[in-house]
């Protein structure tokens, strides 16, 4: 069962906790400067500790040429969130590691030689940071990783120097983005050292009111304070979330969540766009009790995804995927 099919703490709000350590090897170039022969070899070095590691993580793991990956599942692995669009547009020679549940990926020549994920479900940093750095610990003791006293783990972006680590969760905020308080939320946080982005990262739209918020600073602190400052930073946000709705027209919010629910329900029609933001109604009424609901909405918006249902359905036509994502989900509510 991947992340996203899953219940967790405080999903009402929190969708997903991801830890990102990024790692790369001494001596060797970074990916961006790298041959074919030097990803073989990182490729080659990482597979063969992880899985001559002792570690029980190791079980449930495997290996995968992204060469052989076809263009529409690694694009669909961008939409479940496994690995980033980056890597899946610059695949040659990469690979992966990655567990049955896909709540742990090693991504081998993005920016870094080494990214190792651990995605889960609602606010879990703590117990998503232990399984991170366990492969962290069987990587730094069997590879030579570049690491400086002073400046700590060597990245090829010096905005990850330090620690590496990259902490985030993706928050469902419908009400905070309807009275425009996201702006105002993205400058508090700056200053104590967090951002916020949209869906899928730098760059990305918010769709279906879903925000990622991660920490920048990297160097200068340790791993174990940049995770509980970010589920402190979680809390607030979560808080703020729960107060702005609590000041609702309650009649309003009822209509707008249901309004949304039958629109699905009797949709033969529908855009990725239209599926996220009914979605979104969907999820809000369901975390303050007005929706009764078959399915988590998260698990439909992702397999609702255009590659997403490419892969599953064979349909690439962009009013096809409508017509399919419609009846997917109207079958499944």
């Amino acid at each position: 069962m991947s992340w996203y099919s899953k219940t967790a703490p405080r999903g009402d709000i929190v969708v997903s906790t991801r830890i990102r350590l990024a790692r790369n090897i001494k001596g060797m170039p970074f990916p961006s400067k790298m041959t074919a022969e030097q990803f073989c070899r990182v490729n080659e070095l990482v597979r063969d500790v992880i899985f001559k590691s002792n570690s029980p993580i190791v079980k449930q793991l495997k290996y995968i040429k992204m060469d052989n990956v076809p263009e529409v599942e690694r694009f669909a692995m961008v939409e479940r969130h496994i690995i980033s669009r980056e890597f899946a547009l610059n695949y040659q020679n990469r690979a992966i590691i990655i567990s049955d549940d896909e709540e742990i990926c090693i991504m081998l020549g993005e920016e870094d030689h080494i990214r190792i994920q651990v995605v889960f479900a609602g606010l879990q940093p703590q117990l998503a940071y232990n399984i991170a750095d366990d492969i962290d610990n069987i990587l730094c003791q069997n590879l030579d990783i570049a690491f400086d006293e002073r400046l700590g783990f060597l990245t090829e972006c010096p905005t990850n120097l330090g620690t590496g680590l990259r902490a985030s969760v993706m928050l469902h905020l419908p009400i905070m983005e309807q009275k425009d308080e996201i702006g105002i939320l993205a400058k508090s946080i700056r200053k104590q050292g967090f951002t916020i982005r949209g869906m899928y990262g730098e760059g990305s739209k918010a769709l279906g009111s879903l925000y990622q918020v991660s920490n920048q600073v990297t160097l200068g602190v340790n791993e174990q304070n940049a995770i509980n400052s970010l589920e402190r930073m979680t809390y607030q946000i979560i808080g703020q979330e729960e107060e702005t709705r609590k000041m609702l027209n309650p009649i309003k919010l009822q209509d707008r969540c249901m309004r949304s629910y039958g629109i699905l329900k009797n949709s033969y029609i529908l855009s990725s766009q239209e599926m996220m933001a009914r979605l979104s109604d969907v999820k809000l009424g369901i975390s303050e009790k007005i929706v009764h609901c078959n399915e988590t909405p998260i698990k439909l918006m992702i397999e609702g995804s255009p590659y997403m249902i490419t892969r599953i359905l064979g349909y690439d036509s962009p009013g096809d995927r409508d017509i399919i994502r419609a009846k997917k989900i109207r079958e499944t509510i």
